[in-house]
This record gives structure tokens, sequence and C-alpha cells, in this order.
């Protein structure tokens, strides 16, 4: 459940309005294997290469789920897929590090449109969203961040409600990981 705090701040250290605001720049060289594999990601097109973008101890967090290493970020993704067979990136813009962000943390802000039926003419869903990607010294994720509307999503930080929400995520991603297979799924 994202911040209803426009002052919030993301995964980056920044708020919605300042993320939106940055501008964009060419990713460097050893970034593109990452983007290439976000890319796979977000458009339903996973192959068992675009896993190797991320550490074994990984953490992703969006706004559906919390899942804790490589495999689990894996079941989420695959999982994506069965329920949104076609995804298509309308915008992917690797945005300018402000002088507060690491340079081993890339940033993209990017718009996704989801179908359920990849034959329809127009998409079930169009998410916006702030993926901060934190990186080690190997250029493999370690941390993943997606924040739809580029807002902050509640944590156990934010008191009871918030502490509710953060279970459920991390309840969601591991029935997920139960129940969704580790290959990435065929195309039909």
């Amino acid at each position: 459940m994202p911040s209803s705090d426009p002052n919030a701040k993301n995964a980056a250290g920044l708020t919605p309005t300042e993320s939106r605001s940055l501008s964009e720049r060419q990713p460097e060289e050893h970034e593109k294997p990452i983007l290439q594999a976000i890319r796979e990601l977000y458009t339903s097109n996973p192959k068992e290469s675009t896993y190797h973008v991320y550490a074994p101890d990984a953490i992703f967090h969006d706004p559906v789920g919390i899942a804790k290493g490589a495999d689990a970020i894996r079941a989420q993704f695959n999982g994506l897929v069965k329920i949104f067979p076609r995804a298509d990136i309308g915008k992917f813009r690797v945005l300018e590090n402000p002088k507060t962000v690491p340079k081993s943390t890339i940033l993209v802000d990017q718009d996704v449109s989801y179908f359920r039926d990849p034959k329809a003419s127009g998409p079930t869903k169009t998410v916006n969203s702030l993926l901060t990607l934190h990186t080690n010294s190997s250029h493999q994720i370690t941390e993943h961040h997606e924040e739809w509307d580029h807002k902050r999503e509640t944590d156990a930080s934010d008191g009871f409600l918030g502490y509710i929400n953060e279970a459920r995520k991390k309840l969601t991603a591991s029935v997920t990981d139960m129940f969704v297979g580790k290959e990435p799924p065929k195309k039909a």
C-alpha cells in the first residue's frame, strides 16, 4: 500500500516529485545486462539467463510482495507471466542519480501495460513505477524495489497497519514461491 504522504521518501530516498523530475541518462556498459534482464522480466518474457542478474540473497519488494532470495524472485516474475502473459513497456527511462543516491544504484522510471489476454487490443492495466536497483561490486542486483507512481511503500516502521501490510506481502510472496515453478514459463 503506497504511502498517502506526498513527501514520503521512496526507496531512492526521494519524494515522488523529485524522482519524476530526474533527467534521463544513457546506461553504463556494466548496467546494460541488468537493464536487459529487467526488460525481459517486465515484458513477461523471462529466460533462464534473465535471473542471473540477481545476487543469491537478493530482495524484491513491490506493492504486492516481498521476496527474499533469487529463487523467490524468480517465482514472483514467473507467476506474473501466468497472470499477464503479455506486457508492453511504453516508457523505460534510466535516470540520473542525484548526489544522495550511490552510483551503484540504478533508477528506472517505467510504464508497463499488462494484458490478461495477449491478443487484446488494449491493456488490462497500465502501471507507472520507479525501479530502484541496488547492485553489488559484482554488478548483481541485491535489492529490487518497485514503487507504483514513485510512491513509498508502507512498512513496519509505519505502525500497526504498515506491519500488517508488510506481513501480507511476505505471505503473498511465500505462497507464490510454493506454487509457481522455477523454470521460466514457455510462451504459447
